[in-house]
């Protein structure tokens, strides 16, 4: 079929329950975000994306805790036309607006998530640690292009920590994951975890929301995509650690602190 048969702009609809539970929360999951048919057809230009850029050769037995997590490959909308329209969707990027009760979302970066068969667990940790945006209006959302069992390493959400903010100044690392398992525990902290996704469902979460994902023990790979926004108009931050002057000079088209998050890296969805 032709790309303009899937455009992904057709709107999804959004309840004020849904936003009431996202905001309390801190995560929702939105069940058939894409048909299958979407699926089938943007998961082959994401696949041959990933492996055209991952740069990462070696077993996994030979990789530190971040590195057996997953195949990370970002900016992957710049790869091709196809990839573009899934990361520039308008329907991902109103539901990410509504749930954050914004007008208009702006691209901050993609990222594909591939879990290896095998692979590790991925560390809890905050994502809006690496970012320095001057807003709570953050969110990402983690798309499986393949169905997904728990076995697979679904994501886990620790309910309502976005509400607790920066908790610590710490990359995702074994360091990270001690600090987190000590919080959790010490502070009786609820873990959401969900049993099965289908390709096409989407879990939506904050950028402070404390989240991990078990291993994946299975002889199949884990392949999600993601893509994160913040409301428009949000404004830089000055970096106050070394990840976050990367994530600026990576991700922000050569804007500086202070200015407004607006660059041609940055389209508004």
């Amino acid at each position: 079929m032709a790309l303009k048969d899937f455009p992904l702009n057709s709107p999804y609809p959004v309840t004020e329950e849904q936003k009431k539970f996202y905001n309390d929360c801190g995560y929702i999951l939105v069940n058939r975000l894409a048909n299958s048919a979407e699926i089938y057809y943007y998961r082959n230009a994401i696949r041959e994306a990933v492996e055209r850029n991952k740069e990462e050769k070696r077993p996994l037995s030979e990789r530190d805790t971040y590195g057996k997590a997953f195949l990370q490959i970002k900016n992957l909308w710049l790869e091709n036309e196809t990839v573009k329209k899934f990361v520039l969707a308008k329907r991902f990027g109103s539901v990410a607006a509504k749930l954050m009760g914004v007008e208009r979302v702006c691209l901050y970066h993609d990222q594909a998530l591939f879990k290896e068969a095998g692979g590790g667990h991925t560390p809890w940790h905050q994502d809006q640690f690496y970012w320095p945006l001057d807003t709570d209006k953050t969110i990402t959302m983690w798309m499986p292009l393949v169905d997904l069992t728990l076995e697979m390493g679904i994501m886990q959400f620790v309910t309502g920590s976005h509400k607790q903010g920066y908790l610590i100044a710490q990359e995702i690392s074994d360091d990270s994951d001690d600090f987190f398992v000590n919080y959790i525990r010490e502070n009786n902290l609820e873990v959401s975890r969900y049993q099965e996704l289908k390709a096409g469902d989407a879990t939506f979460h904050s950028g402070w929301t404390l989240h991990n994902a078990p291993p994946n023990k299975t002889d199949s790979t884990r392949e999600v995509m993601t893509i994160i926004y913040y409301a428009e108009g949000t404004r830089i931050l000055k970096p106050d650690h070394d990840w976050r002057q990367k994530d600026l000079d990576a991700w922000l088209g050569g804007r500086k602190p202070g200015e407004v998050a607006a660059s041609s890296m940055n389209p508004v969805i």
